[in-house]
């Protein structure tokens, strides 16, 4: 062998040696195909119901916060919801909301693997670095789930939140008696546009929410394995546990003020000649202005943020949980 072959095959051996010495050890991941997905969705719809059960507190507390004309606490909120409206006053909504999830969680968790898998080999294709290829992937894969749930999500929204804030006596809303009062009453004022009231502004937050969110969690996933440095798979739930909570701060911090802007549209009404009507963006905008200013969207940030964060945490355990429950059986 020529000395030149020589060195083409040590400096091919050193490479590959510092390249395996550097390679991030982490849990392999469960693909679209490897799914059972009548599993999948059965075993979905009754996980994601207990975890929507548990936040569902925490979303009245934000979007009262939102709606409200004043800075208020979310200490104070909770102790006028207590005292006024009892245990009852912080599930308001939650028959409606709990409605949507199924169908909601069904597209979003379609979309989110189908897009996931098939931009991820997409991108191993055009020759992107594994790091690089993760987080486009998962970033697209947050995206169009994202727009696909909210076909689903945005009339849940409108009517669930308008429940929500049933018994703040510092609003003047429309008073339903439930669900399907409320149904019956934006139908007949507003038709069927109504419950799309926002739309455009849930895709401005969600979709790009979620990207940032899928893209964030899979960078700091990738970050924490490789600090740790373990080929076991230990300590999986602790890497998605500090991954989502990094990945939802993140998230909010950039998208809160269009939430405030979104949920005001949804709930809120303005006054024209003795009439309610749904108010514009723009006048949502001065709303917030005229109250205070550009921090004024920044209402509701820690429900928001500790409420993404829980969510998001028991979303990912869930959700990873949920993907090994539902692992096709192998014969």
């Amino acid at each position: 062998m020529s000395l030149g072959a020589l060195i083409r095959e040590e400096k091919r051996a050193t490479t590959s040696s510092s390249s395996s010495s550097s390679q991030v050890h982490m849990p392999k991941d469960i693909d679209w195909q490897m799914l059972d997905k009548q599993r999948f969705f059965f075993l979905g719809a009754a996980l994601f119901s207990g975890v929507s059960t548990a936040l569902h507190p925490i979303l009245v507390l934000k979007t009262r916060q939102q709606v409200s004309p004043t800075r208020v606490s979310c200490a104070n909120i909770s102790f006028a919801i207590a005292r006024l409206e009892g245990l009852r006053g912080f599930y308001k909504g939650f028959g409606t909301s709990l409605l949507g999830t199924i169908p909601a969680r069904a597209l979003y968790m379609t979309a989110l693997e189908i897009t996931k898998s098939s931009v991820g080999q997409a991108t191993v294709r055009l020759g992107l670095s594994d790091t690089t290829s993760m987080a486009v992937a998962n970033g697209a894969a947050g995206l169009t789930s994202a727009v696909a749930a909210q076909i689903v999500w945005t009339p849940i929204d409108v009517v669930s939140q308008r429940l929500m804030v049933q018994g703040d006596v510092s609003l003047s809303s429309c008073r339903y008696t439930n669900g399907f009062d409320a149904f019956r009453k934006i139908l007949h004022t507003d038709g069927p546009r109504g419950f799309y009231r926002g739309f455009g502004l849930s895709i401005l937050t969600y979709a790009p929410s979620n990207a940032v969110w899928w893209a964030s969690y899979s960078l700091a996933q990738r970050s924490i394995w490789s600090r740790l440095k373990r080929q076991d798979g230990g300590g999986s739930m602790v890497v998605q546990v500090l991954s989502a909570a990094t990945a939802s701060g993140c998230s909010a911090l950039i998208t809160m003020p269009v939430d405030t802007i979104k949920t005001r549209l949804q709930v809120l009404d303005a006054e024209e000649n003795g009439r309610r009507r749904a108010m514009t963006v723009m006048q949502t905008v001065k709303s917030l202005m005229r109250e205070g200013g550009f921090g004024a969207c920044y209402r509701g940030l820690g429900p928001r943020w500790v409420s993404m964060s829980m969510s998001a945490t028991t979303m990912i355990t869930t959700y990873e949980f949920l993907k090994r429950l539902a692992v096709k059986k192998q014969t």
